[in-house]
């Protein structure tokens, strides 16, 4: 076996891994019981140091996104440390000290062997010198090398407890090395005066260093004849401890030590804790490698007797011992121990992995101020100095795989070390532990700067005075401050609380406790200044407010001190003998004057002592003091009344809450408080107020999602943010004010965000980047607060590439994760660290798959105590998911009792019975959530990168297996034959496997190919002679039997389970394709945001389809191979759905521009002159031909050609619509051309839903352009087809899709009756198919044809269809729709199903949904009916709002039922608004009226808006005619919408246009307010159908249009 292999395998041993951490010095020494125990020898030093790793260091701690951390700096150090360390054992040095970026090896030899041993040392130096200068080169980085060399006699002093062992080299040999490196300049080596006195200077080349008895080594210069390898064979024989023989090969002989518990039980002292643990775990070097927030605290001690070990042992010994014991207790420990500079330092560490605690800051100043006080006092030590410093370092093992310590390095290291030693004798400080320490200021002293060596910018260094200092009254004011500008966001109920209780103290004369409880970061202290300062407000009362922290509650009595204080007056006072005359004056009739000592310890006063207060017990001392505090309190409220504030009463003592107990029964008195949940029960006093019926309990929760945006841009002083910031910043803050603020200012330290001026929405020239840019706005009542100057307005930006979700969370939270996740078991911690792999939101059954060892019991149980603890929620189905991410926990709780008071009977078996109860709630989730994104966040940071891609891998495998549609929708993809396009499976398929995924995409197996061609099913087809009636009796007949066979056969053609689509696309896409990112697999991710973006386009969601493309288009960048057929496929599929986007916001231009590029790589270009269309549409028609007269072929296509023209199919389907919507004569032929290449495609595929698609587009398209004879014929081949069809499951859907898209043609042709023949059938058939996608849109169709034709009940009916829909599904689209009838109804028919006022709050709650936002034509159908219902009130400051909104939305064209409703709406609005004009005489009313007629006529001409539009466009139309004097065209429009509406059974639109012609032309005069009177008498629905109003009386309830002016008044 090689020597190397031997290493490798020796090295699992726990001795030899616990040996690695420790030099050879201690690992063969001998282990005397004695402490302090000291020992002697001569050796030669060598100290190096490596500058530029806490550059490094701050490079990465600080680097923005998560992908950059510990792991690779620890490559990086290693990758020069360990070169060093290994030049030093190949040399025979022991390496005794790892201290941060240097280390301090010894070669242990007698005094006569130094002469020689130093040669060898200097040989070693200049070797490590030349081989970083390699590593410069090829690494390029500036790391620099610095070596002092010293020699002579070294002592070993080692001290420590039972637990823990340290050791320390001292001496002057030690001293003198630490100077000779101070000399070192970059590739310097310097010898001591000692050293270069030792040595053989005949082989030394050397450098004199002026007025320095050091010298500086150039080179080594042997004779002629030496050669070095003899000569170092034979010093290494004088070497204990150096390889040889059989050993040879070996870097270290500690490598081959046998398993000794004894020897192993002393080694362990010597080593860490958390490396021990690491060691018994197994676990990678690694594992510890961190870039941690930390509290350093470094503790330098100078003794008055230097040089005797001796004397300087016992009192490090001593320090040593109170130190361990101090830190102990807050978690903390000793990293190393080293004696430098005169001195002996301890570098101690706050916050190691596993060991972070809550106050780690407020503990680490604590702990300095005891050990500064312990070691002041301790002989022989003459100077204390501490430096305190905050922040992240990395942690972790940095050295050789044979000789490696656990160390910290970092500029906060820097920071902490510099103050020791530049304030020297205090405990000081840096700027970030004095913001953190939560402690009060006046604990604190700024100190004049100084510039220290290392350190650039310290920033401010504060002196800690100590934790046990006076009171300083008039310093115990609420810390937060109250900003006159600045909202009370989201705590609007808490703060009414707050009003009412106070107006009920006033009047009742009663006690009153308020306690607002709520944890930290939760704006508890805000809410307390806001009541501050209302209560100040009122002249019969005086607010008394004081903040606490945490060291107040070790202070007896002190809340009531500071309380009193300030009911005093005390706390302006500047002196004592001021307070003393106060005092005086307050109490000279409340306490006899040889009593007035009694107030000298409590206000720091020197009333002389009287005999009697002498001889008075500290008990009886304070019962005297109480009383007369209750006698000065009542002689205060008979004065005034009193209110106490106290922040963070959490802090009060006990001694305080007794007092206050008894205030409140003793006399009435308001006290307001704020405190965090109780960590320990509370005291008894404490709990009799918590219990008191007087009390009121009210628990703070987070803030509402829309309260955190208009936080944010009240922040930030802008107008809108973009929607990512605002998803990223709601998502992340977990509605926690603080968090909030942290997050902000964390991406303003990445200069990420940038804030430019606003531009009006009609300047802003759209392109695919800014589609989405703004569009998050604050409420309406916050937006004044948004502009800093008046007139000028803001919005933010994200900078171009930014990527939110993988930014590293800021330290301060990332910290706060770390004490919770510290605080777990490590089988805990494990779970926690395996779902952060998988993501924000994971299922039990993946977890299960990636966890080591666990089994299923075990993870139910370990889940049920985290979701217990709020580290995950879980849900049952994503809808409870959806439902819990649109709104945080309730924000407001009033408890008249405590319910954090649980009675202490039975309280083990209650917990014990409610984690039963919540391991049963887990195995009935299936989806679990993090409850806090960054505890996600950071524990994914705690993995190795090969770790992450292991886990990563796994769960990729584990997830790709149903990474498609659901089994409702048959398995498929969201992109057809995607998958025939792109190989992106990991796990191998079998032919089972392969047949399955065939038979889902619709392939026909051999044997069933076969049977299909031995069967040849008659056709049928319609008589040529047969009456339309017939026709119609036919078609409605066999959808009625069809509906009979799916209610007789349910369990044949309906699905078992509703569409789960949406919830896939949540738990396992979405996370698929992220694995595939952090894999670095970038063909696999991109296919899965393709099929996202896809799916969300298909639930409507074009928000969310644009962010997945976004990540796509990242995705395609990185791909190389360009020239393959997949990869092209790819870019089609990308350029073909943003196409789609494009066209769902109304963006045709850009949308024509993508499908046409799409269309280009599938190599079906389309004409872009007219050449070119002439001989395309030649070709397309030959094809048709071909297509229609052909017969039926058996078999199926190949996979990779249906992908193709599915993909084509998609874009010329959205082509020939982008067409249409052009006014010029030429464009008709390209929506022509487009709609048959449709076909064409269509045809190709032998898909029957795809030809009925296409079948009926091709039938719209020429009805819209007036071919009535060929729409109709496709109509009738549509039906024939059907016929034709085996009724099963797959075929059931093309049926009900043919029905409800029939319904809609005929809905828009005007044939109402027909459309809503069909649609109620397209109805119940997708009611049975249980496919909400389908239902509400057939729903919502029905119910617009139901409301033409004034069919109330039927209508109604429909509506709580829908309603229950929306509210089952939290379908927000269906909602919205549901609001836009009701909106209708109440305009139009004359009575009301919801108010108008819940209707707005709906459009006010939600116009910022991502679904609605990006749905133009829904959202301006609801403005423009909200503008109407202002008009029509003439309240024309609300309608200019909406209008405003719904102007907006106007120029986003898309042929669309929906924009043509919204757009007749909005143009009514502006027909009465043109009423207003002329009625005032305003002087460009004629040409608003010409341009107004010009639009209208325009909607009519297009052939896109659908007849079914025409009678209200017509109506209007008249009206502006009637208004501008033009009787003529007005009687010719009302005529033609008469007839239209007559026509088409309309008979909503024939009864208002019947009155709106009678009335216009009789002499009536209309009063302003006839339609407010209407509205105030308008009915609800339960009255009509009650039958207490009729129908016949609704339909006079219609707006009459005011015409005053009958005459052209031009």
């Amino acid at each position: 076996m090689s020597a190397p292999r031997e290493e490798l395998q020796n090295q699992d041993r726990a001795i030899v891994r616990i040996a690695a951490h420790l030099p050879d010095l201690i690992v063969y020494g001998d282990f005397s019981p004695e402490r302090p125990s000291v020992k002697y020898f001569d050796g030669v030093l060598m100290f190096v140091d490596i500058s530029g790793f806490t550059a490094m260091t701050e490079k990465f701690s600080t680097a923005m996104y998560m992908n950059r951390g510990a792991e690779q700096l620890v490559e990086i150090l290693n990758y020069y440390i360990s070169a060093i360390v290994e030049k030093v054992l190949i040399f025979g040095g022991d390496i005794l000290k790892f201290a941060g970026d240097a280390l301090l090896a010894l070669w242990k030899v007698e005094r006569k062997q130094l002469k020689n041993i130093i040669t060898v040392v200097i040989k070693c130096s200049l070797e490590i010198h030349g081989l970083f200068e390699a590593k410069e080169v090829e690494e390029g980085m500036d790391i620099r090398v610095k070596i002092g060399l010293a020699a002579g006699h070294i002592t070993m002093l080692v001290f420590g407890d039972e637990t823990r062992n340290y050791f320390l080299v001292i001496g002057q040999a030690v001293d003198d090395v630490r100077l000779a490196q101070n000399m070192a300049q970059m590739n310097d080596v310097i010898l001591s005066p000692n050293c270069w006195q030792l040595c053989d200077r005949s082989m030394i080349e050397i450098e004199r260093i002026p007025d320095q008895r050091a010298v500086k080594v150039s080179f080594l210069k042997p004779p002629p004849t030496f050669n070095f390898n003899e000569f170092f064979t034979k010093c290494m024989t004088f070497m204990n401890y150096y390889p040889s023989g059989d050993h040879k090969n070996f870097l270290r002989l500690a490598c081959m030590l046998e398993s000794d518990p004894e020897l192993e039980l002393s080694l362990q002292k010597y080593v860490m804790e958390i490396i021990l643990k690491q060691i018994d775990d197994k676990q990678l070097r690694g594992y510890l490698s961190e870039l941690r927030p930390v509290t350093i605290v470094f503790v330098n001690l100078m003794f008055k007797e230097q040089d005797k070990a001796e004397v300087i042992g016992s009192a490090i010994q001593a320090a040593c011992v109170h130190i361990t014991s101090v830190l102990k207790v807050f978690r903390g420990q000793i990293n190393k121990v080293f004696m430098f500079d005169k001195g002996c330092s301890f570098l101690c560490v706050f916050g190691f992995p596993g060991e972070k605690a809550p106050d780690e800051i407020t503990h680490a100043l604590e702990s300095a101020v005891d050990i500064f006080d312990f070691c002041s006092q301790v002989h022989k030590i003459r100077t204390v100095s501490i430096g305190v410093a905050s922040g992240i370092v990395f942690c972790g093992i940095v050295g050789h795989t044979v000789r490696h310590e656990y160390t910290v390095i970092g500029q906060k290291v820097n920071i902490a070390a510099r103050m020791m030693m530049y304030y020297p004798g205090i405990v000081t400080c840096d700027s970030v532990t004095y913001d953190g320490s939560n402690l009060p200021a006046y604990f604190f002293k700024e100190l004049p700067k100084k510039v220290m060596k290392g350190v650039a910018d310290s920033g401010p260094v504060y002196q800690c005075l100590g934790l046990n200092e006076k009171v300083m009254f008039g310093m115990a004011y609420l810390i937060c401050n109250r900003y006159e500008g600045y909202p009370l966001l989201g705590r609007v109920k808490e703060i009414d609380y707050f009003m009412s209780t106070m107006k009920d103290f006033l009047v009742t004369n009663c006690s009153r406790v308020l306690m607002y409880e709520g944890l930290s970061g939760y704006g508890k202290s805000q809410v307390l200044m806001e009541i501050e300062y209302l209560a100040s407000q009122h002249k019969n009362h005086r607010a008394v407010a004081i903040a606490l922290t945490k060291i107040s509650f070790h202070q007896n009595f002190y809340t009531i001190q500071i309380l009193m204080a300030n009911v005093l007056g005390l706390d302006t006072c500047k002196h004592y003998k001021e307070r003393q005359t106060c005092l005086q004056n307050r109490v000279k009739t409340l306490l006899d004057d040889k009593f007035h000592c009694l107030l000298n310890d409590i206000f720091h006063v020197q009333f002389p002592v009287s005999r009697e207060m002498s001889r008075m017990s500290a008990s009886r001392k304070q019962q005297q003091l109480e009383a007369l505090f209750m006698k000065i309190l009542e002689q205060t409220v008979r004065e005034e009344r009193i209110i106490f504030i106290i922040d963070e009463a959490q802090f009060v003592d006990g001694a305080s809450w007794a007092f206050i107990e008894k205030l409140t029964r003793s006399m009435p008195i308001f006290i307001v408080m704020s405190l965090s949940p109780f960590t320990d029960p509370p005291c008894a006093a404490a709990s009799a107020i918590l219990k008191n019926r007087n009390t009121t309990y009210i628990t703070l929760g987070a803030m509402q999602p829309q309260e955190i945006r208009d936080k944010v841009c009240v922040d930030l002083s802008v107008s809108s943010i973009p929607r990512e910031l605002d998803s990223y910043l709601v998502e992340a803050s977990c509605g926690i004010p603080f968090y909030c603020e942290e997050l902000l200012k964390n991406l303003d330290h990445h200069r990420v965000l940038i804030f430019q001026h606003a531009e009006s929405e009609e300047k802003t020239n759209v392109t695919w980047s800014n589609l989405f840019k703004n569009s998050v706005r604050p409420t309406e009542d916050i937006a004044l607060y948004t502009s800093p100057l008046e007139g000028r307005t803001e919005v933010c930006y994200l900078v171009s590439g930014v990527r939110l979700k993988n930014l590293s969370p800021p330290a301060s939270l990332k910290e706060i994760s770390l004490v919770q996740l510290d605080s777990m078991s490590l089988s805990h911690q494990m779970l926690v660290r395996c779902a952060a792999i998988i993501g924000l939101t994971f299922t039990p059954e993946l977890l299960f798959e990636i966890l080591p060892c666990w089994n299923m019991k075990t993870m139910i149980k370990a889940l049920a105590s985290l979701v217990e603890s709020n580290v995950f929620h879980c849900f049952r189905n994503s809808k409870d998911l959806q439902v819990a991410l649109k709104q945080n926990v309730t924000t407001f709780e009033v408890h008249y009792r405590s319910l954090s008071l649980k009675p202490i009977e039975g309280l083990a078996h209650s917990e014990v019975e409610d984690l039963q109860e919540m391991e049963g709630e887990v195995m009935e989730c299936r989806i679990l959530r993090f409850c806090r994104p960054i505890m996600q966040k950071t524990a994914y940071e705690l993995w190795l990168k090969d770790q992450k891609k292991v886990l990563h891998l796994k769960c990729a495998r584990f997830l790709e297996e149903s990474a498609h549609r659901c089994n409702h929708c048959r398995n498929r993809d969201f992109i057809p034959y995607h998958h025939f396009m792109v190989d992106i499976r990991l796990n191998t398929l079998d032919m089972d496997a392969v047949k399955r995924m065939a038979k889902a995409q619709g392939f026909k197996t051999e044997e069933e190919v076969i049977f299909s061609k031995s069967e040849f099913p008659k056709k049928h087809k319609f008589p040529e002679n047969l009456s339309a009636m017939k026709i119609r009796e036919r078609i409605l007949h066999f959808f009625d039997n069809v509906i009979i066979n799916m209610r007789s056969y349910k369990d044949d053609f309906t699905p078992q389970e509703a569409c789960q689509c949406e919830e896939l696309l949540q738990i396992v896409i979405l996370p698929l394709a992220q694995h595939f990112v952090a894999l670095e697999e970038n063909n696999r991710a991109l296919y899965y945001f393709l099929e996202l973006a896809s799916a969300y386009l298909l639930l409507g969601d074009n928000y969310k389809a644009y962010m997945y493309l976004g990540e796509g288009e990242r995705l395609l960048k990185t791909l190389t191979n360009e020239d393959s057929w997949s990869h092209t496929f790819e870019y089609a599929i990308f350029y073909r759905l943003k196409g789609e986007v494009c066209f769902n916001m109304g963006q045709m231009v850009l949308a024509k521009k993508m499908l046409r590029k799409a269309l280009k790589l599938l190599k079906r270009t389309f004409p872009c002159n007219l050449i070119a269309l002439t001989f395309q549409m030649h070709v397309e028609k030959t094809r048709l031909f071909h297509f229609m007269n052909q017969h039926t072929q058996e078999g199926t296509l190949p996979g990779k050609k249906l992908a193709q023209l599915y993909l084509q199919i998609s874009c010329f389907s959205l082509l020939w619509k982008i067409y249409s919507l052009n006014f010029f004569f030429h464009y008709k032929y390209y929506g022509q051309l487009a709609v048959m290449m449709e076909m064409n495609a269509s045809l190709e595929t032998q898909n029957d839903l795809q030809i009925i698609r296409a079948f009926l587009d091709y039938s719209l398209y020429h009805y819209m352009a007036g071919y009535q004879g060929v729409w109709y014929k496709y109509e009738i081949l549509v039906m024939e087809h059907l016929l034709n069809l085996p009724i099963n499951t797959e075929t059931i859907e093309v049926i009900a899709y043919a029905a409800d898209k029939l319904g809609h043609i005929k809905f828009i042709m005007g044939h109402l009756d027909l459309a809503i023949e069909l649609g109620s059938r397209a109805h119940r058939m997708w009611s049975l198919l249980q496919n909400p996608n389908k239902y509400h849109m057939v729903l919502c169709r029905l119910s617009k044809s139901l409301f033409l034709k004034s069919r109330y009940k039927n209508l109604v009916q429909v509506l709580g269809w829908l309603w229950d829909l929306s509210v089952r599904e939290e379908h927000i689209f269906s909602k919205a729709f549901f609001y836009f009838v009701c909106l209708d109804i109440m305009l139009y028919s004359g009575f009301i199903y919801r108010t108008f006022k819940e209707c707005l709050e709906f459009i006010q709650h939600n116009e910022d949904n991502r679904i609605l936002k990006f749905q133009s034509g829904l959202l301006l159908g609801l403005y423009s009916c909200i503008a109407v219902w202002y008009a029509r009130l003439q309240e024309w400051d609300n309608f200019h709002k909406f209008s405003k909104r719904a102007k907006n939305l106007v120029p986003q064209r898309t042929p669309t039922v929906l924009y043509y409703e919204g757009i007749s709406r909005y143009m009514e609005g502006q027909v009465l608004h043109l009423q207003k004009q002329i009625e005032e005489q305003a002087e460009n009313a004629q040409d608003i009226g010409v341009e107004l007629l010009k639009a209208l006529e325009g909607l009519v001409a297009q052939n896109t808006t659908g007849p079914v539009f025409y009678p209200r466009l017509y109506h209007l139309m008249a009206y502006v005619c009637i208004l501008m004097g033009d009787g003529h065209s007005c009687d010719f429009f009302l005529n033609t919408a008469l007839e239209l509406s007559e026509t088409q059974g309309n008979l909503l639109e024939k009864c208002w246009l019947s009155m709106s012609k009678e009335w216009w032309y009789s002499a009536s005069k209309l009063t302003g307010d006839q339609w407010f009177q209407t509205v105030l008498s308008l009915p609800s629905w339960d009255k009509i159908a009650s039958g207490n109003v009729t129908l016949q009386d609704v339909q006079k309830n219609k707006f009459l249009m005011r015409v005053n002016i009958l005459d052209n008044p031009f």
